[in-house]
Formats: structure tokens, sequence, C-alpha cells
């Protein structure tokens, strides 16, 4: 098949700057062939290059004594004791899931699980970040029911718990959904596999499933804008199949032990290109690729397409040549392929031949390392107008506003469709604050939380990264759970425009500063710019996943409520109202400035719960909806009422933050309260937990009925 002429329409249409082109033409001195001009898309978009966003990345901490590996591998690993690691990362699959929500979220799960287990960790819980639009937009139905059943599909299939995540809806999203997937696995400490390629004349060798034209283009794709040609994208969404993932899995781990891998590689975005490039560049050699032996599923392929496509379910390794023949044996008792489909060269090239003639003969280096970098102008938010009187406001009325919206209802129609308990080492379930598992044949535990609070960040960005991982340590905390590390989901507009790349910039430095302060360094991350559709971009959403540790199990925070015990706040009464969520779910405002964010505060409270969780009950940290909505769920969630001494709307909805709700008998509490005060910190009484009636601002309402309003407010939506 003869290559199409390189117009500057086919150029444009991948992704590439004329400059761009002008940079291509200079490294090769002469004009690309249409399967370099792929390859250059592919990895010098904003995807896998980072070109917008890599400058910024170098600022955050990403180190301390707890961290095995950190950013720029397929997953952070983080020490975990006793020779152990837990290894996680979270991913976007946000364009995808918007064009095709089932394979588009399915795909997200599995190329998730394979970052993980291409590691050398056995998957042990899954979470995910969910942000759609209106409820009542036209498309948000399919969407929510696709996502969530390509989630549950593809997790369920594969047999791994989901322990947590968010669900969120916002107009900003109605044309980009955003898919944030997260998963963590369980390793040896010494035992963690890496990509780069290591060894002149070492045979490459591609493993798992076939090579399909699903897919192609894809990473271009994820780094464009939305029009109204969206449904032409729908061939750039790959498909996916569970069962395979897991027969890889088990294949990849069994292969692991033999010796035989010297590097491996997921080949995800960009598939087949992006993992030889990266692990060529990673150990500074070049890569040959005979494509005549690459495992296929569709007749007539071109290289261009088995560059490119981006099928599922397969893996690039660097092999050990003395035990090939016992690498090949466990594939093939796994009914997965194995082909020996190149070999690792001294110079700097990425080789590409297919039917005996070469399609691609470019400099390796300049794909990966040596990718466009942009320094791109930014510009500061304004500061937001300060918050106006706000009108009387009934606390009940404003309750059942919180709890029977979509935002804040319960997620028992979700979280239902997600095998939560597999692998039986579940011991909390997704719900409140942090989901936690025990690391099997230890003592120990692991909590895991995913948390971003976009209004925040659209209104102050400095602010609202603070604030994410600030919840994310809370609600680590509150399982009695130290802070470990994060990971980081960056999901922005488009970054061309001076305004979302100052958005971009501010979060990421307060996130930085939170990291530090709550030492929980950065491991691993995605960035995702140009959610937008016709110009309009997403709120800035800087999603984190938080992974904590719990030395002992039974020191968890996960007692039960009994009725007669008191409810305490520490870190004082709420006072901000600014972007609460009860102006934006009662008052239908979105005004004001985001409460700040003291992080030694922050610090000080998280360790005055840690140092006395033996007194603690239970706990959950006070955030959206204040007091109120955190007294309310608390409290329902072991099936009693609840009455808040207190009537100041401030008091109960506002959400200052740094602070925790906590549930102890009075014995305990007189002990945290002389604790509270040889620590420095503020702990006042607030309320009592106990009988069938909820009271606040003094009202009432049965626990029944706003139990019933909370449990089916989100099936009554999109069930």
């Amino acid at each position: 098949m003869q290559d199409p002429a390189l117009t500057p329409d086919l150029i444009a249409a991948h992704g590439l700057s004329p400059d761009e082109y002008d940079r291509i033409l200079e490294i090769m001195g002469r004009e690309p062939t249409f399967t370099e001009l792929g390859i250059f898309s592919a990895m010098w978009n904003e995807h896998c290059s980072y070109k917008s966003s890599k400058i910024h990345l170098k600022k955050l901490p990403t180190t301390g004594p707890q961290v095995i590996c950190g950013p720029g591998e397929n997953a952070g690993v983080v020490d975990i004791g006793d020779g152990q690691a837990v290894v996680f990362k979270m991913e976007s699959h946000n364009h995808p899931s918007y064009i095709e929500p089932y394979q588009g979220a399915a795909t997200g799960v599995g190329g998730i699980l394979r970052d993980v287990f291409t590691m050398g960790a056995r998957p042990v819980a899954a979470m995910n970040a969910l942000s759609f639009g209106r409820p009542d937009h036209p498309k948000t139905r399919q969407l929510v029911h696709g996502v969530v059943e390509g989630v549950g599909g593809y997790g369920n299939c594969f047999g791994v718990p989901t322990v947590g995540g968010e669900v969120r809806f916002h107009r900003s999203y109605d044309g980009n959904c955003l898919v944030n997937a997260f998963a963590a696995g369980i390793a040896d400490a010494d035992k963690i596999f890496y990509s780069a390629a290591s060894g002149v004349g070492r045979p490459v060798v591609y493993l798992g499933a076939k090579t399909g034209r699903d897919g192609v283009g894809g990473a271009t794709m994820a780094s464009a804008e939305f029009d109204d040609t969206i449904e032409e994208k729908r061939p750039t969404v790959q498909v996916g199949d569970p069962f395979t993932e897991k027969r890889l899995m088990e294949a990849t781990l069994e292969l692991m032990a033999t010796g035989a891998v010297v590097s491996i590689q997921d080949m995800g975005a960009a598939g087949l290109t992006c993992s030889a490039v990266e692990m060529g560049d990673k150990g500074g050699l070049g890569i040959r690729l005979d494509l005549d032996r690459v495992p296929v599923r569709e007749a007539n392929m071109t290289a261009y397409e088995m560059m490119l496509s981006e099928s599922q379910e397969r893996m690039l390794m660097v092999l050990d040549p003395a035990l090939e023949a016992e690498a090949r044996a466990v594939f093939e008792k796994w009914d997965l392929d194995f082909a020996v489909v190149g070999e690792t060269i001294a110079e700097d090239r990425f080789l590409i031949v297919h039917n005996g003639e070469i399609r691609a003969d470019l400099p390796l280096s300049t794909l990966a390392s040596s990718a466009p970098e942009y320094d791109r102008p930014w510009e500061d938010t304004p500061p937001p107008e300060p918050l106006g009187e706000l009108p009387e406001v009934d606390a009940m009325e404003a309750l059942r506003s919180l709890i029977g919206s979509p935002n804040y209802c319960a997620r028992d129609w979700v979280i239902q469709q997600y095998d939560t308990q597999v692998m039986a080492d579940t011991v909390v379930l997704p719900g409140l604050d942090s989901g936690v598992i025990r690391v099997h044949g230890t003592e120990k535990a692991l909590a895991f939380t995913s948390d971003v609070t976009p209004r925040y960040v659209l209104a102050d960005p400095l602010q609202g990264g603070r604030q994410a991982v600030a919840e994310a340590y809370r609600n680590l905390v509150a399982r009695g759970a130290r802070p470990l590390a994060t990971t980081d989901n960056l999901n922005f507009g488009n970054p061309e425009k001076p305004r979302i790349m100052g958005q971009f910039v501010r979060a990421l430095q307060g996130i930085g500063e939170a990291c530090v302060a709550l030492d929980m360094p950065i491991v691993s991350g995605n960035v995702s710019l140009y959610n937008e559709t016709d110009g309009k971009g997403i709120d800035p959403t800087p999603t984190i996943g938080g992974v904590g540790l719990i030395e002992r199990l039974d020191d968890r925070i996960c007692g039960v409520i009994q009725p007669g015990m008191l409810a305490l706040e520490l870190g004082g009464a709420g006072t901000h109202l600014g972007r609460s969520a009860l102006l934006a779910e009662h008052l239908r405002q979105e005004a004001g400035a985001p409460p700040p964010v003291d992080l030694a505060a922050e610090r000080a409270n998280g360790e005055f719960v840690l140092a006395n969780a033996a007194w603690i009950t239970a706990c959950t940290d006070i955030a959206d909806g204040g007091l109120a909505y955190a007294a309310f769920t608390l409290a329902e969630s072991h099936g009693l009422g609840v009455t808040l001494d207190v009537r100041e709307t401030e008091a109960l909805f506002g959400e200052d933050q740094g602070r925790y709700l906590l549930a102890c008998t009075f014995d305990c509490a007189e002990a945290l309260m002389v604790a509270a005060g040889q620590a420095g910190v503020s702990l006042t009484m607030v309320g009592q937990f106990g009988g069938d009636h909820v009271k606040l601002g003094g009202r009432q309402a049965t626990l029944a009925s706003l139990s019933t309003l909370y449990r089916s407010a989100f099936e009554t939506t999109f069930g």
C-alpha cells in the first residue's frame, strides 16, 4: 500500500504543529514516511510526552525514605516494611470514555492494572474517580450507566476489589466526562521489575493478545479537544477483554519468577511504539522491530496500524536469551502469544521493518527524552469576589438538599455494581473516607482514598491543590492509617490558554506544598489536558489518590458507635461558607473564596488522631457539607440518629479545613480532652449519637425519612 502524501492537513490531523513538523524535518534531514509521521505524532503528543506539563511536574516532591521508585516507571513503589512494597498509580481514560463509555472505562481499568502487575506486583485494590455533567443533561445518564458498567465489568471479571473512589456531577463536564482509574498491588520490595532495556542484541518479545486495528491513534485523540466530529473518533477507542488480562497477569508473574525478564513495559497509549521507545530510551539503546513477526488478528495490517494500535492486554519485554524456551513455555501454557519481534541494538535507532522493507528509521532518543518541551505562558486566576450576605437557612432543609443530591447522596447504586470483596481481604468497604484491605498473611493493612474539590480549584487553584492533598490525608488518618504517598491525575482544559495553564501551575504548587508538609510524596501519576468541547473546558480537577499504612489491622479506627456516645469536633468550629456544598446544592450559588488550608494545623490534627486512636471508636473528616453532613453520614452508617448542639449555619455547614468528627464514650472523651490540651489542638463536644431522629439547628427529622432519601436518591436519578 502506497503511503499518502504528507499534506499540511494530514500533519495537523496527527496533532503536530508546523513548528514541530519543521523540527522533525531538521532531525531527519528528509521528509518522514507515513509510519514515521505516525510514530512522531504518538510520541510527541501531550498524552505521551507531557510537553506542556513536564517543566512544572519536575517541581513536585517525589522522594522520601519510604519511596522505592518515584515517577517515570509504570507505577510508583513505596516500602511498607517486612520486605514488602505497595505499587500504585492513577491514570485517566477521559476521552475514550466520553466517546464509548463502556469500553473506554473498561480499558482504563485494564490499563492501570497492567501498570501495576508489569512492576511485579499482584493487584489487590482498585478505585475510580468519575466526573459527569449535569444529571439532567441528555448524555449524562448514558455516560453514567456505560462507565459504571465498564468499570465493574472489567474489574469484577479480572478479580480485584474496588475499595474507593468518587462520583461527581457538574455542568463543566457536560461535554467531557472524566474517568480516572487507580490500582494498587503488593510485591516483594527486592523483586520489582523496571522498563529500562539493557544489553545489546537481546530479544525483544511481544506478549499477550493479538494486535488489531482498535485504538489506532488513541493517544493523539486523547491530546485534542472535542468538537462536532466526535463520532468520527469512535474507532480510536480500544476494546478490552478482562479474562485475557487475568491470564496475562498470571503468565507475567510466573514469567518473572523464571528470571528471564530483563525489562518489561505495558503496551498502553501508542501501543507498540511507546512501549518500545520508552524501554530503549531509558536504557540508552536502540530497538529493531520486525513487524512480520507481530501476532495480528486482522488481515493486511500496515506498519502504521501495527505501530499505533492500542489493542489491549499486551506487553513488551526484553528477554534473557538463555531462558527463551522456559519463558515461551509459560505463555503457551496460558494460551497467550509469545513472539520474538526484534532485538536491542547499540545505535540510537528505532528501526521498523515490514514485508522486508524499512518503514521507519528514526533516532530513538528524539522520540522520548528529546520530545518538545514547552514553558507555556500562564496567568493567575483573579481573586474571587467576596461572598455576599446569604439568606436565612433552614438547617434540616439544607441537609435534605445535600443528602438528596446526586453529589452527596449514598453511592449504593454504583458500589453494588462493583465487586468490593473479591480476594477476601477487604476489611472496610467503600463509602465514608477510605477503603481498607489487609495485607494478606501479615498484621498490616492499607487504606486507599481519592480526593479533589474542583469548585475550590476553579476559584483558587493554589488552595484547591493544597486541599485535594489535605483531604486525602484526612481520609486516611480517619481510618487510623499513616499516610504514605500519593499519585495524581491532573485533569485540565487546553494548556494553550494562559488562564488554564495558570490553573495547572498554581494547583501543582499547592499540591507540592501539601505533599511536603504532610509527608506524602507523589510517586506516580498522569496528566490529562485538552478536556474541552467546542472551546469550553472542564473545571480543573487534579485528583489525588492517597495510600496509607495501618501497622496492625486491629488498630484501625472502625468501631461500632453505640447509642449515647459523644460527638467531638477536632480542629475548631466551622466559619467558612465560600464555595461550599451548602451554596452549590441548597442555595444554587458558586461564590466566594474556598477555605484556606493551614498545612501545619492539618498535620497537628492528623497526628493527634493517630496518636490517640485507641480512644476513638469512629472518625470521619469534616469536608463537603461541613459538620452537619459529616455527623449525619457517620451516624446513619451505624443506623443511629444524632443530636448536634450547634445552631449557626456557619458552624453546621462551614467547610473550614483540617477538621474531624470523632465518636467515643464519655470516659474516652475525657481522656481525649486532656490529650488535646497537652497537644495544643482544639477539641469540642458538639453532640451525641443515638435515637431515631436527626436534630440540628433547632430542627429535627426522623432518621428513617432522611436515610430513605439518602440511600435512594442516586437510583431515583439514574437507576
